[in-house]
């Protein structure tokens, strides 16, 4: 079968990163380190596997980050190489094994890609996925697989940017028959941002601001309003129908201004005073009482940190990249809490950790949101530059989730 794998080149990355800066496809061309190649059809590690056949693989901003080398050195010992891209997923059950219950093949389901104690093999599970931490163990590098935080990055579990890839039993969430591929491939980046939803939850009297309106965003409106919020919802937009698909999904405001007069407009929706001084970008005295950060930028974080009010919170969900240009002064300043969002997790219920994974595709399933038309853009996978190019181009081709599709 043919995938789209990353592999570890010193030459092809320095040559890549080079031209690249002028010349895009150069991430994807011939001497770049993503490679079209023909693979194995993965076999089944081990009795509590199965074997997933991909309708959907989305891509996602992670995947165009590690694919255009902007990503932080800090993570590629958390991958293995190489890898097939694609963590993003909704397909059919192809092979089960002896010691899997509770699905069968033929059946739909979504993975959730984090690869946490369960899956690589330890029974003795560490402190942090006891509690469902999922996205903070301990053993990302350790275990019966390569290293790899998730499904996509691990060289042993393949990723759906293939036609099959692996996944433990403990991964799989079911699809409903009443929701849609296309909603159902959503279901990892609306658990990414579920996730920090449920853990730093504004109050109904409270401001939220949402710095970017890609699919992260988005789905931060989303899980907002399909968790009953009733906070007023800021969102900072780039492109219209950006703007447009933040209002049906229940932001209150949506924010376009660039520059100054995106301060003077959120000034004023914050009812902040603005001071600007003698050099640097205007400062807020004043904000909103949590900002969630994902642009995954230097830009949007220092704007997030000057949004916040006073003792505000600041959710950072954005990618990893090594920040430069960043005033970390609004932190000392305001005593802001500045906290990470990492994948997705566990949330309790009734005392007990449930996967982030699970309660998103409830949200779904019970018709509390419907994100089925934020999927317009398809490919086959061997078009793969020509939806890296349309995706790289989002505002003039009006992406929002592309996802490669499989007969």
């Amino acid at each position: 079968m043919k995938a789209i794998q990353f592999e570890k080149s010193i030459p092809r990355y320095l040559l890549s990163k080079a031209i690249g800066r002028w010349h895009r496809p150069a991430f994807w061309g011939r001497l770049s380190c993503l490679r079209y190649r023909e693979v194995d059809v993965p076999q089944l590690p081990g009795d509590d596997w199965v074997r997933v056949k991909v309708r959907y693989g989305g891509i996602c901003g992670s995947d165009i980050s590690m694919i255009t080398l902007r990503d932080s050195p800090s993570v590629i010992p958390f991958a293995s190489f190489p890898f097939t891209l694609g963590h993003e997923n909704v397909g059919i059950v192809d092979e089960v094994g002896r010691a899997v219950t509770g699905v069968e093949p033929g059946q739909r389901v979504v993975v959730d890609p984090v690869l946490s104690c369960e899956p690589r093999g330890f029974h003795d599970l560490c402190p942090a996925c006891r509690r469902g931490d999922f996205s903070l163990c301990r053993n990302f590098t350790a275990g019966r697989l390569a290293p790899g935080f998730i499904i996509g990055t691990c060289r042993d579990t393949g990723g759906s940017w293939s036609p099959y890839f692996l996944a433990h039993r403990s991964q799989l969430v079911p699809v409903p028959d009443g929701v849609s591929d296309e909603s159902a491939v959503l279901v990892e980046p609306f658990s990414c941002s579920l996730h920090p939803v449920l853990r730093h939850p504004p109050a109904d009297d409270h401001t939220a601001v949402i710095i970017g309106c890609g699919v992260i965003g988005l789905t931060v409106v989303a899980a907002l309003r399909a968790t009953g919020s009733r906070c007023r919802i800021v969102a900072v937009a780039r492109y219209g129908f950006q703007a447009e698909a933040a209002r049906s999904l229940g932001a209150d405001v949506v924010v376009q201004e660039r520059g100054t007069a995106l301060y003077e407009r959120m000034a004023e929706l914050l009812g902040a005073k603005i001071h600007r001084p003698p050099v640097g970008k205007p400062v807020l005295e004043g904000g909103a009482q949590v900002v969630f950060e994902c642009a995954g930028h230097d830009d949007a974080l220092d704007d997030a940190l000057r949004f916040a009010g006073h003792g505000g919170r600041v959710v950072v969900l954005g990618l990893a990249s090594v920040p430069r240009n960043v005033d970390w002064t609004p932190v000392w300043m305001k005593e802001l809490h500045v906290a990470g969002s990492f994948l997705s997790g566990g949330e309790l219920r009734e005392g007990k950790p449930v996967r982030t994974a699970h309660i998103a595709m409830e949200l779904l399933a019970e018709g509390k949101v419907d994100l089925a038309s934020l999927v317009p853009h398809r490919f086959r996978l061997d078009d793969y530059a020509t939806a890296l190019s349309t995706v790289m181009a989002r505002g003039r081709e009006r992406v929002i989730k592309a996802v490669f599709e499989f007969p």
